[in-house]
């Protein structure tokens, strides 16, 4: 017998020497005596930057083209900040009004919105603020447009009295010297000498803003419209809200100390005080109910005050057919409820497109992976031809050939199937949308299913049948599992698609076959309703991602293959 013990290594292995190591004192020393540890590590972090170097390009591309729009897509589904920047005044006025109070706003919030107003007419937002509110109550848009034209009369009775003490005490230089810095006039003129960039920023003097500090705010916004419109305020008459103001402000001021206050162009202040306060001029309030009489709607301004948050979920509400309205949430009228039916529609559609798929494309992948190669590439051929063809002429194709009077009727008929007054409607519902799309999808779930299909190991179905399996036991228990990741892959690549569709619908979908994609696409292009079709494609988006949770949990996102 051979002693075991003669087998027995007894000198020092790499796995002694290190534990003989870690009982020294010191770490384990790398061969240029760093710490061992500490070389590793700077190694590895080494590796990982040449990794993220290489990939850099492909992910800084990514961000850029994908995870950027669908960023903005989400900030602009909440985006509301336009009437708080607009009308900023109106709204800090508007907090103490209830809309459950059945009465218009005080003279005070009439004040504030006329000074918001006048300056968002001259930068030219009141109307884009219209726009914005008229997608919650109809009519606001052409309210503010006509508002934003009659706003200019506010003040000008005010003018006149001041232009008959003294004529140039409503020019405009005459306003900059009586409101502006010495220093800022000097940089004015000299700049308007070289007309190069923009003009100086306004600065008002510390006298003015003492004894007139509202007319000076809103003056300093006329000096920075005139600035942006690459003009000065030495230039450009002032609006008429900041004569307004002013006489506002004179009426309130100490008679005493106006005396010793010289206003523009040496204009006598007392004097002017007495001759505005002899004006009959009307209220704020009463202005407006003259430009149109709906200022006097409760509904107008509280439509203002529910939408004056930076934020909103109007536009999530809007995309589930509710309203956010003065009252509360609401329903829409029924007439309008639209989007709860396109999303359902749209899924309906889109599953029934990936089915049918399924049924077509699965012959025809097992025909291709199971004839010869020379005759399987010949009809592969047929299979990617659609892709060399535009798909806007596809659809349209199907268009000529799906109509009542067009080339698949008139076989039915020449056949004797179908009647010649009873022809079959084909176009302009959901079947147009389904038989062109389908037809436009079809090779995105064959080419998964054939690339699959081919990996299939023959002799399976030949061992199936020697233990005495039917052709359809064969098929059913043996071949179709081993191709169900092609099903897989083809039925996300063709539903995917198919959720996200609008140029085929549109064509061929009429009222009954449209899309909720085609409803995104007239809000981006059409109505402008941006923020709408960022929540409404942000919904989509939603439920795509639940949809392809629910898959991964009831089949395994692990069992789809594209081949291999």
């Amino acid at each position: 017998m051979t002693d075991a013990s003669a087998d027995r290594v007894t000198g020092p292995t790499p796995d002694t020497a290190i534990r003989d190591a870690e009982r020294q004192d010191g770490p384990m020393l790398a061969a240029d005596g760093t710490p061992l540890k500490s070389a590793l590590g700077k190694a590895l972090r080494r590796q990982k930057l040449r990794a993220l170097m290489l990939i850099a390009p492909l992910l800084l591309f990514i961000m850029v083209t994908f995870i950027a729009p669908i960023a903005d897509m989400l900030f602009r589904s909440v985006e509301n900040d336009i009437v708080s920047q607009t009308l900023p005044r109106t709204v800090v006025a508007l907090d103490d009004w209830e809309y459950d109070s059945g009465e218009v706003p005080s003279e005070e919030v009439f004040e504030a919105f006329a000074r918001d107003l006048a300056i968002a007419a001259e930068r030219k937002d009141h109307t884009r603020l219209g726009s914005r509110l008229n997608y919650e109550t109809t009519g606001i848009s052409s309210l503010f447009r006509q508002s934003g034209r009659g706003v200019d009369e506010i003040g000008e009775p005010q003018m006149d009295a001041l232009e008959e003490l003294n004529e140039d005490s409503i020019e405009p230089f005459a306003w900059a010297a009586f409101m502006g810095t010495e220093d800022w006039a000097a940089e004015v003129e000299a700049w308007d000498a070289d007309q190069q960039g923009l003009a100086p920023v306004f600065r008002p003097n510390n006298e003015a803003v003492a004894a007139f500090p509202e007319t000076v705010q809103l003056y300093s916004a006329y000096a920075e419209t005139a600035r942006i419109a690459e003009d000065s305020a030495w230039d450009e008459d002032p609006f008429p809200i900041v004569f307004h103001v002013f006489a506002q402000e004179l009426a309130e001021a100490d008679p005493a100390r106006l005396a010793d206050i010289p206003g523009p162009a040496g204009l006598d202040l007392v004097a002017a005080r007495e001759a505005i306060a002899a004006l009959d001029i009307p209220s704020t309030r009463d202005a407006f109910l003259e430009i149109d009489e709906d200022w006097a709607d409760p509904e107008v301004w509280g439509t203002i005050k529910a939408f004056s948050s930076p934020y909103t979920a109007g536009y999530y509400l809007a995309a589930m057919d509710l309203a956010k309205t003065p009252a509360g949430v609401e329903p829409v009228d029924e007439d309008q409820r639209i989007y709860r039916t396109l999303f359902l529609r749209t899924m309906v559609l889109s599953l029934t497109i990936t089915g049918s798929c399924i049924l077509l494309g699965y012959p025809i992948a097992w025909l291709l992976a199971n004839l010869p190669l020379r005759t399987a590439n010949v009809l592969m051929i047929l299979v990617l031809l659609p892709f060399w063809t535009s798909l806007l002429v596809r659809t349209s194709a199907w268009k000529v050939l799906l109509q009542q009077q067009g080339v698949i009727n008139d076989i039915l008929v020449w056949a004797g199937l179908v009647g010649d007054g009873s022809r079959l409607v084909l176009i302009n519902n959901a079947t147009g949308t389904i038989i062109a799309m389908t037809h436009i999808l079809l090779p995105f779930m064959i080419l998964p299913l054939y690339s699959v299909m081919k990996t299939i190991d023959p002799s399976y179905l030949r061992a199936a049948k020697s233990l005495g399996a039917t052709n359809w036991t064969a098929f059913w228990r043996v071949y179709f599992p081993n191709s169900v990741p092609g099903i897989g892959a083809g039925s996300i690549l063709v539903f995917i698609l198919a959720i996200g569709y609008y140029i085929t619908p549109e064509i061929v979908g009429g009222t009954k076959g449209v899309f909720i994609s085609n409803r995104i696409a007239y809000h981006i292009s059409s109505s402008l309703n941006w923020g709408l079709a960022a929540a409404l494609g942000t919904m989509l988006l939603a439920l795509v991602l639940l949809l392809y949770w629910l898959y991964d949990r009831m089949v395994g996102i692990d069992n789809v293959k594209l081949g291999g």
